[in-house]
């Protein structure tokens, strides 16, 4: 129904966003990442989401900084009880490319920190959405590793088990063997991945 809205920010609110475009004010559900990027009285363009609960009868408008946020969105909601609420929930606390490397290295634990979001239902997103993201989509976003092919897939897959099984967040586990360039044996990822937590603890 709405491909995007450009128009002048109003208000932001801790779960939401007034756009004023022409004359009318639109009500914008967005993640905590999008709303960090608003500033009230700035021109911004939302790229954004009609959605319709069948059950409830009720409509709401979702609003998203990027077309990739929007897309990571629309496949959350199409997983098995996972509604709008959830999805912005998981958008406020992993960008679109933890939760692309969550669902291919097959990380439940990246989404412990995720409110109302439970191992179940982490497992559930693994499995409905793992054929419906691709490396490429994961090395899109990256800034420093890469994620070609599914050997180097399966090493990053067991170096985040290992780093999750020694005490670290799956946040930052997923996000350190990210950083790190494809290996050839899973130890020598480990070893990387260990290296980038490290430097980043150091700043």
């Amino acid at each position: 129904m709405y491909a995007h809205i450009n128009g002048i920010v109003d208000e932001v609110l801790p779960d939401r966003t007034i756009i004023e475009a022409n004359g009318v004010g639109y009500e914008l559900l967005c993640s905590s990442q999008t709303l960090k990027q608003l500033r009230a009285g700035d021109r911004h363009k939302l790229y954004t989401h009609f959605h319709i609960a069948a059950s409830q009868d009720v409509m709401a408008l979702y609003g998203f900084e990027t077309k990739e946020e929007r897309a990571m969105f629309r496949r959350l909601i199409g997983v098995t009880r996972v509604g709008p609420k959830l999805a912005l929930s998981v958008l406020s606390v992993l960008s679109v490319q933890d939760i692309t490397l969550a669902i291919l290295t097959e990380n439940a634990a990246a989404f412990d920190k995720v409110s109302g979001m439970g191992r179940k239902t982490a497992a559930r997103v693994l499995l409905e959405l793992k054929e419906k993201v691709t490396a490429d989509d994961a090395a899109a976003g990256a800034t420093t590793g890469s994620a070609n092919g599914s050997g180097s897939m399966d090493i990053r897959s067991e170096a985040v088990a290992a780093l999750v099984s020694l005490g670290y967040d799956g946040v930052s586990a997923g996000r350190a063997v990210a950083a790190v360039e494809d290996c050839d044996r899973v130890e020598d990822m480990i070893t990387g991945a260990l290296r980038e937590i490290a430097r980043k603890n150091k700043r």
